[in-house]
């Protein structure tokens, strides 16, 4: 049975609604992608789910059509725009978080236009609850176990961050923030903010970075 326009309607403007919740909580975090754009991902996920049911309903008596067709290339396609999304900064990526929360918008539209208005409506309020509440528990507990900050002071020359990458990189760390300070006499103090492994010590660590040729010392600021 077609559906009729006031159907149509509602399953539109709830995908307003809950792209609309997703993208408040991205904006007010200041992320490139953002409320508007969270809004258009999902209305536009909807209306390609409504388009392929009418399709499915205009021609289903003439030829064999699968209405999830169309649809899927939405999973796939929305993959350009979480792409955009991503920022390299340095040795820092940005942008992965809001880059799933496209993704899961895009999923959110399609069962709003399929009509799955319980299983949209749920994962809309799981979706902010991840983003919202597992975000200070990311910050306070995931991350104060795993990311330090050191400071090194060193001799300014080419190539002194280089050696200290690969030191790092050798025992599976990541590097999280880079921040510099000139001090005088060619002198530098670096502040690496550091994502240390469970099964590192991060006093082997600092012994490893402290046999750098020009690294006069190394402190763990914790």
């Amino acid at each position: 049975m077609p559906l009729n326009q006031k159907e149509v309607i509602l399953r539109l403007i709830l995908s307003i609604v809950c792209g609309g919740i997703i993208g408040i909580e991205r904006e007010s975090v200041n992320r490139p992608a953002g409320f508007r754009t969270h809004i258009l991902v999902c209305i536009g996920s909807a209306l390609t789910m409504l388009v392929s049911i009418f399709m499915y309903d205009q021609f289903k008596s003439q030829t064999n059509l699968d209405p999830s067709r169309i649809a899927a290339q939405v999973v796939s396609g929305i993959g350009f725009l979480g792409a955009g999304t991503i920022i390299r900064e340095g040795a820092n990526v940005r942008g992965l978080t809001t880059a799933a929360s496209l993704w899961t918008i895009a999923s959110v539209g399609l069962a709003l236009g399929s009509g799955y208005y319980f299983a949209a409506g749920i994962t809309t309020l799981f979706t902010f609850v991840t983003l919202v509440s597992f975000s200070w528990f990311e910050k306070h507990v995931i991350q104060r176990s795993f990311i330090q900050t050191i400071s090194l002071t060193v001799k300014d020359k080419p190539g002194q961050i280089g050696y200290i990458g690969c030191v790092l990189s050798n025992f599976d760390i990541n590097i999280r923030n880079v921040k510099m300070e000139y001090l005088e006499n060619n002198i530098l103090t670096i502040y690496l903010t550091i994502r240390v492994p469970s099964r590192v010590n991060i006093n082997k660590v600092i012994e490893k970075l402290m046999q750098i040729d020009g690294v006069f010392a190394v402190d763990n600021l914790v």
